[in-house]
């Protein structure tokens, strides 16, 4: 499935939720969305659990 198919999928899964649930099922659904997102790529190997526990090194600043 092309990235583009699942954000289509995302969007309107949204919007259901929106339209019949109103705002606190939009945000639960979107908020088990992005951590289905992140299970997802932690599953696939692309992500590492530890790379959100883990401290910036001295010499890896970011801005």
């Amino acid at each position: 499935m092309s990235m583009a198919v699942a954000g289509l999928l995302a969007g309107m899964a949204l919007g259901f939720a929106g339209y019949f649930g109103g705002f606190a099922a939009f945000l639960l659904v979107a908020a088990l969305g992005a951590v289905g997102f992140v299970v997802g790529r932690i599953l696939d190997g692309d992500l590492e659990p530890g790379d959100f526990f883990r401290g910036r090194e001295h010499g890896d600043r970011r801005g």
